[in-house]
Parts: structure tokens; sequence; C-alpha cells
């Protein structure tokens, strides 16, 4: 399988940067980053608060491995289309990276093409990044990590390798013993069309179809897997996580064991919190995600014949350029007054705050992630000082997954600031609490990952 040399690398300087891995560790270079930026630095260097540390399995040491056979034909949604070594990132240089463990394995990085479904049902394919440890390697658990939101479709992980931040996440689970996988999710990475922005159902199938493909690729590299699977996300990426849980646990629990679920930051009150949030007539730090979010559910629900009819002068034509693709979210921003309530025509807003019908209103309710019952342990790591996705989407989804009788959810409440400076240290105390659960005894597992829960369990 050949190496694929030519990544594009990306400026954006939220959630990803196409300056290099070490770039990605500098804030003076990626000042806004949610993952490696100044927060992670400084709870690194252990001046945010002490007492947390990662757990660390001790494992083989790395060697090399044989490259994954080509896939067989692919057929239905989860079939493995395509994989391509991008990266490998050798033990030496996960370690200069700073990471409050031992690096134990080299990690290669993939980027995968599977197949999938559209929100209309229909087969296409989509694409993500995997991370395999390189080596003699012990069984493996699966898991699965939603990004944050991006828009231009090159902020990827399969695309810019160790160049987006977040790849970073995927690296260090493998590093310390697990199969990774990162979906890019229907429109970003070799996707095409527009990206059905915080549509939880095309959210949940994407990163189902990937951890399947996963566990097609871990079979063919000849990986064994130890049956459990385990779902993290941030920002748009933990409202991917509760809709992927909400998915497997209502229709494939014999397929997955979801050992534990951790969505971080994520906006599961669309049609309370969010949609309040985005009335206000007052500055927004990210006003690109109304706009985001208005074309993704027509694109889904076909809410106007015309963008004119929601979007004033010269937003109504100039939106859907700015969202083709190719820019970042910092590059739109710039283009949108601060108040993003200001791009909407106002007979619009006045009809969706008087008529609880409205289509908007039924677009908004039908993604909320409140009215179901986790079943796996569950913690909901969130800042209550973020402003970007108010605090208030976990306690009120917490409120009622118990209300529903839910007993292993919790929320976490958490104190390191904002949206992006609360990422580093949210996803470290998640991933800690994932390794508490790898001294419990496996799943049967072989060539290929068991798929129904495990008597030994």
């Amino acid at each position: 399988m050949e190496r694929d040399t030519t990544r594009e690398r990306s400026p954006e300087p939220v959630f990803r940067t196409g300056a290099g891995r070490r770039a990605a560790l500098d804030p003076d270079v990626n000042p806004r980053g949610s993952f490696m930026n100044k927060a992670l630095r400084t709870f690194l260097a252990g001046r945010i608060r002490t007492g947390l540390v990662l757990g660390l399995l001790v494992m083989l040491a790395a060697c090399d491995g044989a490259e994954p056979e080509p896939p067989e034909t692919a057929t239905g949604p989860g079939s493995l289309i395509e994989a391509t070594r991008i990266e490998t990132v050798t033990r030496d240089e996960i370690d200069d990276m700073g990471f409050p463990v031992v690096a134990s394995f080299d990690v290669e990085i993939y980027r995968v093409r599977y197949r999938t479904v559209d929100p209309a049902g229909n087969e296409t394919e989509a694409s993500g990044a995997l991370m395999r440890p390189r080596g003699v390697v012990p069984a493996l658990p699966l898991v699965s990590y939603q990004h944050g939101t991006i828009v231009r479709k090159a902020d990827v992980a399969s695309i810019q390798g160790t160049g987006a931040a977040e790849a970073l996440v995927g690296v260090l689970f493998a590093t310390t013993g697990y199969l990774a996988v990162m979906p890019d999710y229907l429109g970003l990475g070799t996707s095409e069309g527009l990206h059905p922005y915080v549509h939880a159902a095309s959210l949940a199938t994407a990163v189902v179809d990937m951890l399947r493909a996963g566990r097609h690729f871990a079979e063919q590299e000849g990986l064994r897997l130890d049956g459990r699977v385990f779902l993290i996300g941030y920002s748009e990426g933990g409202y991917a996580t509760a809709a992927a849980q909400r998915l497997i646990e209502a229709t494939y629990p014999d397929e997955f064991d979801l050992a534990a679920s951790a969505p971080m930051a994520g906006n599961y009150d669309m049609s309370g919190t969010m949609a309040e949030l985005m009335l206000r007539p007052e500055p927004y730090p990210a006003p690109f995600f109304l706009p985001y979010t208005l074309l993704a559910y027509d694109l889904v629900y076909d809410l106007w014949d015309d963008p004119s009819e929601v979007f004033v002068a010269p937003y109504d034509t100039r939106l859907p350029v700015l969202f083709d693709g190719t820019r970042s979210s910092a590059e739109i921003d710039a283009e949108l007054p601060a108040v993003p309530i200001e791009m909407l025509q106002p007979a619009y807003v006045e009809a969706f705050r008087n008529d609880t019908s409205h289509p908007l209103w039924q677009a908004l309710r039908d993604n909320d992630l409140l009215d179901w019952t986790p079943q796996a342990p569950t913690r909901l790591y969130h800042c209550t000082g973020d402003d970007l996705v108010p605090y208030a989407n976990t306690e009120v989804a917490v409120a009622r997954f118990r209300a529903r009788g839910a007993t292993s959810v919790e929320a976490v409440p958490l104190d390191f600031g904002t949206h992006a400076a609360c990422a580093a240290p949210a996803l470290l105390l998640a991933k800690t609490w994932f390794d508490s659960f790898r001294s419990a005894k496996r799943a049967p597992a072989g060539g290929r990952a068991a798929y129904a829960l495990s008597s030994t369990r």
C-alpha cells in the first residue's frame, strides 16, 4: 500500500492547523486551537489542577508490522473501500509532543474511505482517519473520536494527518493501545456536498459505519480487537457522540459492546438552549454557526425555495458561496455580522417566534438529543464557562436522561474556561476514565471484533 505524501496543509487556527504537528503545539501559531493550544500546554505543565494523572497501560514494545492487504469488494454501509497510509509517528516524536503518558507504540495514520448512507438513506461514500499502534500489540479496544466543527473540507485528519490538531487525539489513543477511528462526517474530507451540520441521524450513521470500517481494517491487517467500543467527541463531536450512542443502543446493541461514552461540550438542546442563543440580538463569538445550521437543515428538510426568504442581502447570495467547502470558519466569520440574527429576514424571525409548528422548529426538535435513555456508562464533560456551547445543554440533557430512568449518566462540570480552553483537559479526563475500563475482562476476539456482548463480561 502506497504512502500518500501529498497532503494539503490548512492555515485554519481553530481545531486544526496547517503548520505541522509541532506548530499545532505552538500557541503563537495556533492561538485559538481548541486542543493543542495554550490551555493544553499549561495543563501539561501541571499549572491547572493537581491530582489528574492519565492512566497508562504498559504494553509490548512496538516493532515493524505488515501493511493491510487491499480490501475485498466493498458492499453495504460500513464496508471498507480503501485504506491509505498517510503518516507514521514514532514513539520519540509522540513523547516530544508533551502528552502526560509514555508512548508505548509508534502510530500509523490511514485515510479511510468507507460506505455509509446520506440523510435520505441512499448509499454513499465517506472518509475518515484511522490510527493504529504499530508492531506486536495485544487485543485492542476500538475508540471513535468525533471531531469538532469544521467547515473547510480539507481540514480533517484524514487529509492533514498530524497537521490537523485533533488528529493528535487519535495518536494519543493509538500509542496507548487503542485502535482509533475518526470519521470526517458527510460533506467533509473526500465526501461530496455540504456537510449536514448538527444533523443527528447522518452524524450517527457516519460514526457507526466508520466503526464497522475500522473492524474490517483490523480483520484485514490481522489486528485483534477485544470487542469493546468507546465513543468520545468534543463540540459538534460531542453532539455526534451522543447521536451515535443513541443509535447503537436503540438499533445495534448486539453488534457493538459499548463500554463507555464521553460526549463533551455538545449542543444537545437545539430547540431550546441553542435556538434561544441564536435569537439574541447580541454578538456571538462564532456567527457562522447560525447560517451553517440553517443551510444544513435546508439540505435535509427543504426549508425554503430561495435563500432570500430567510437571509437578507447580501447574505442570501453570499452564504451558499461561503459554505462551498473551500473556506475556514474564521474566513467565513470575517464576512459576517457579529450578531447572527442580523443575517435573517425580520419577517422570517417573527414567523419562527410565533409559530411552534414552523418548519425550522420542527427541524430543531428533530435534532434534539434529549428524549432517549443512555444505557452504557456516560459522562458529559463540559466547562461551565463555555462561551460557544452553553453548559445548559448538558444540564438539560442530563436532567431529561435521569427523568427517563437513566442510572449510568452523569454531568462532569469543569472550570477550565472557554469552549476552546476546555477541550484539552476534558479530553484528558475522559481518556483517564476510559483507561479505567481496560483492566476489566476483555470480550473474546480473533481477527475480527466480537459483535455480540460477551458472556465473560
